[in-house]
């Protein structure tokens, strides 16, 4: 999953495990979603002949289940219930901040600063107090570790990185405040949604395809900046264009590239960025002012290509933003913690297997369809049968129905609270 779960890393924060359970875990990695590779590692343990105990630390503790909705009317009730838990965690103190000494601690270091990381884990629900020796960083606390990564939408590699850190040391109180927001948010989002539908929640830059209140398919994804943010939407997916040119909307043009062509004269060249005047004509680059606002008035196209930005696929429904979801040749980004580097578009991972359940009931296009019209490079469009709702929407805080809490950072700051519930900095 990028640089983040590398294989190095995982053999660190897996010690202890049969060398090629490593090497399956490790070489499927980036394949997997935060949640796949947990489940893939925690059985693997489970499976092994070594009795690390990791077994026995993850049996207690419930894990993120997969195939339970973001937005769905249960989720509405859950995070609603999920509130009087954190009243009585703030009721009694809340939890300990966890020292930055124990930023970098994994599996087999003994500190000072594991007893206080050790309640925090354990007042939330990841682990079970009693267990392991309370100095050290076993096997108990990194599935904890793991588990606590996953429910914040970070890499779950077991390490206490400042990312980690900091969303450990976010307030109990703040927290709770986030559930009482998002339960309202819920609430109204969830009113009638049907029974197959999209969701992309901006702030976990997720996406995910429900269908008979089932997630059937997740997405990583990449939303917009904090400067340029991906709007909410409800609206009706209607149209899939593979192959798609790139017209580069005139925000882009203004607040980008200009300012590249102004460092790079062969930018648009390089990039396969041709520029057409009000009747059609190609220009080039050098009859441009590139220090005046002249390039504002042309249009800038950019071939289908695997170097273009939209990649291979594109996601159409109707927006007064102009945004869409689409495939992206920098997947590199889909493996960090941060994922707004967008204009407000959504980048999606493995985009085409949403594609595929989007258009299972638009004939003509099978699985095998899509995929050789794709490899073929060919400009088409593929008009959805039966349009699939989709909701962009901002939920920092939900609990699932099986009663795990999940948390993630207000990068748009909606929320009110800022640097306080921020883990992730861009």
């Amino acid at each position: 999953m990028g640089s983040a779960f590398t294989r190095r890393t995982f053999l660190t924060a897996s010690a202890g495990l049969a060398a090629g359970a490593l090497a399956r875990a490790a070489d499927a990695a980036e394949k997997q979603t935060p949640e796949q590779m947990l489940d893939e590692l925690i059985q693997e343990n489970q499976d092994s002949t070594l009795d690390s105990g990791f077994d026995n630390a993850s049996r207690n503790v419930k894990l993120p289940k997969k195939t339970l909705p973001t937005l769905s009317p249960s989720t509405a009730q859950t995070t609603e219930a999920s509130i009087a838990n954190y009243e009585a965690i703030v009721a009694k103190g809340g939890w300990p901040e966890v020292p930055a000494i124990a930023e970098g601690a994994r599996v087999g270091v003994k500190s000072a600063a594991m007893p206080a990381l050790r309640k925090r884990l354990a007042i939330a629900g990841d682990l079970e107090l009693n267990s392991g020796d309370p100095q050290v960083f076993d096997s108990y606390v990194d599935a904890a570790v793991r588990r606590f990564q996953v429910r914040h939408g970070l890499h779950p590699d077991g390490i206490v990185h400042d990312t980690t850190l900091r969303a450990l040391n976010a307030p109990a109180d703040v927290r709770l405040q986030q559930l009482k927001i998002n339960a309202q948010r819920l609430k109204t989002l969830t009113g009638n949604l049907g029974n197959r539908y999209v969701v992309a929640n901006i702030p976990a830059a997720q996406i995910e395809a429900i269908e008979n209140s089932v997630a059937v398919t997740r997405h990583i994804a990449v939303a917009g900046k904090p400067d340029r943010p991906s709007p909410d939407i409800n609206s009706k997916i209607i149209q899939i264009n593979f192959n798609p040119f790139w017209t580069v909307p005139v925000s882009i043009v203004r607040k980008d590239l200009i300012p590249k062509m102004q460092a790079e004269p062969d930018y648009l060249t390089k990039n396969h960025i041709r520029i057409y005047d009000a009747k059609n004509n190609e220009q080039p680059p050098s009859q441009i002012d590139w220090y005046s606002t002249e390039a504002v008035n042309y249009k800038f196209k950019q071939d289908a290509g695997n170097f273009n930005s939209l990649g291979s696929i594109r996601i159409n429904f109707p927006s007064p933003h102009g945004v869409y979801m689409h495939d992206t040749p920098a997947k590199n980004l889909f493996g960090e913690d941060f994922r707004f580097a967008s204009s407000g578009c959504m980048r999606v991972q493995n985009v085409r297997e949403l594609v595929y359940w989007i258009l299972q009931d638009t004939p003509g296009w099978s699985r095998a369809e899509i995929d050789e019209v794709i490899q073929s490079g060919e400009r088409k469009d593929a008009k959805v049968a039966k349009p699939v709702p989709l909701y962009w929407v901002y939920v920092t805080a939900w609990a699932t129905p099986d009663g795990v809490v999940q948390f993630r950072d207000d990068i748009y700051n909606r929320d009110g609270f800022g640097a306080q519930v921020n883990a992730v900095k861009g």
